[in-house]
């Protein structure tokens, strides 16, 4: 190593250890605990006695009901009234991957989210009950989305609807089989029946993902586009579904099943994706933890590190003046939250191997350095930013009152018992009020590329919470609370 890469490595250790200081004041800990508490404002169905956003209530009593299915519970995604499973499933896995990493971390949280995870799982084992199909959404997003109207109050068309042998899915099947399999994990230790239950309906899902190949765009094109279209392929689900059902089991047959078509992913110049639709950056990740060797997964893990790095000749994001990632398309705030876990994740087989990245051009990526990109994501999330504010509603002084969210934005039911319909809630969509309900912990879109932020109901791409914002959010803060 050379006198400017030692430099480097020792001033990217001080700047963590000096960012440590300049932070102390962001309690990591209040902002994990509202994180999980957002979920329960997502909740779809008879809410438990233990519910504690209580100007939520009872909604969507009849889901599946038209065909004879209870599909009865599950999350909405976002400011909206949909269940969406494909991004749901993964808002699964990932709060349950926060769970296997982080969870000694998250103290009296731990239950709660336990539960954020099990509410989904429930669902989910509903919507794969029936052999040969998988539902993959409930309600007419079409309908839905020009309403405004509480959960409560629906009176949108809430058609299920599902991937068939005939009209495959794979993509949605297997991150429900991936979600299914990393929640089994979770549950081995506090309820080894339910832990099977759940790992043994994966398998089962994951079968009949890979069986039966094609897309949901294909198959339910008009509905799922373009919400929640894939564009990356459904490949890289049935990679991701099979290495959790791998490390769910250590069965060879996923293991084998991974090192077949992993060079396929290799192929593709979408390493440094992660998110919903992409699972490229978080499959190299997680099969480079049980590989030693320097295989393309483990090259490929790196060269995502390399890709997050400011100055790093082979970044593939921008940063904002304040030091937020930017990478393109709506709610940027998703693709913060997933990359900086995946990259806090990679940092601890880093630095039990005492290994560094180095990046080209001197730039030596450090375990250190990793986290503290990590944490400075988390830090601006929580205020450290040119405006001050946090953008988790209910953390801080200053956070988003408009944020795009149906529920959130309307007078609750307690408030208002009297029935809102789809043309009613439109006075309060365009008010310049504060939302009345505080969606506890949700964090929103975030600003633009300048830092700037406009508190503004109508702007959804900056103003919106979803659960897949939050899922990842709460490993990070798990972590950052006990570090």
């Amino acid at each position: 190593m050379s006198l400017l890469q030692r430099l480097l490595v020792f001033g990217v250790a001080a700047m963590a250890v000096g960012l440590v200081a300049r932070v102390a004041s962001h309690d990591y800990g209040d902002a994990l605990t509202k994180s999980i508490l957002f979920f329960e404002g997502q909740r779809s169905g008879k809410l438990p006695l233990t519910q504690r956003m209580t100007w939520r209530k009872d909604s969507a009593l009849r889901d599946g009901f038209e065909i004879g299915v209870d599909l009865v519970g599950g999350y909405y995604d976002a400011g909206d009234n949909v269940k969406f499973n494909f991004p749901m499933a993964f808002s699964i896995t990932m709060l349950a991957w926060s769970v296997l990493e982080f969870g000694q971390s998250m103290g009296s949280d731990l239950q709660h989210a336990l539960e954020a995870i099990q509410w989904g799982t429930d669902y989910f084992l509903k919507a794969t009950s029936i052999p040969g199909f998988v539902f993959a959404q409930v309600g007419d997003p079409n309908g839905d989305h020009n309403c405004w109207e509480r959960p409560e109050d629906m009176d949108t068309p809430r058609t299920p609807y599902a991937v068939s042998k005939k009209f495959p899915g794979s993509e949605v099947s297997a991150e429900i089989a991936a979600a299914l399999a990393a929640s089994s994990m979770v549950f081995r230790s506090i309820n080894r029946e339910y832990s099977a239950r759940l790992l043994k309906r994966a398998r089962m899902v994951f079968e009949f993902a890979d069986t039966y190949r094609g897309s949901y765009n294909d198959s339910l094109g008009p509905w799922v586009c373009p919400f929640y279209c894939d564009y990356s392929g459904y490949e890289d689900e049935l990679l991701w579904g099979a290495t959790w059902l791998f490390r769910a089991t250590k069965a060879p047959y996923y293991w084998n099943y991974v090192l077949d078509n992993i060079n396929n992913l290799e192929k593709s110049s979408s390493y440094a994706e992660f998110g919903w639709d992409a699972k490229h950056a978080g499959i190299n990740i997680l099969v480079s933890k049980l590989i030693k060797s320097q295989t393309p997964s483990v090259i490929n893990a790196d060269k995502f590190v390399c890709s997050l790095l400011p100055n790093s000749p082979t970044a593939s994001v921008s940063y904002t003046p304040g030091g937020l990632i930017i990478k393109p398309g709506g709610s940027n705030m998703q693709r913060v939250t997933a990359l900086s876990f995946i990259l806090l994740v990679y940092s601890r087989p880093l630095s039990k191997a005492n290994r560094v990245i180095y990046c080209g051009d001197d730039i030596v990526a450090t375990p250190a350095r990793l986290v503290q990109v990590a944490r400075s994501q988390v830090d601006y999330i929580l205020g450290s930013n040119p405006l001050n504010m946090s953008y988790m509603v209910g953390y801080g002084k200053k956070f988003p009152e408009m944020i795009h969210h149906r529920g959130s934005s309307l007078p609750s039911i307690s408030q208002h018992p009297q029935h809102i319909d789809c043309g009613g809630g439109g006075t309060y969509f365009s008010s310049d009020n504060s939302n009345p309900n505080l969606l506890t912990g949700a964090v929103v879109g975030g600003p633009d590329v300048k830092d700037s932020y406009d508190d503004s109901r109508a702007d959804f791409k900056h103003s919106e919470p979803t659960t897949y914002i939050n899922a990842p959010l709460v490993g990070l803060l798990a972590y950052f609370k006990s570090h």
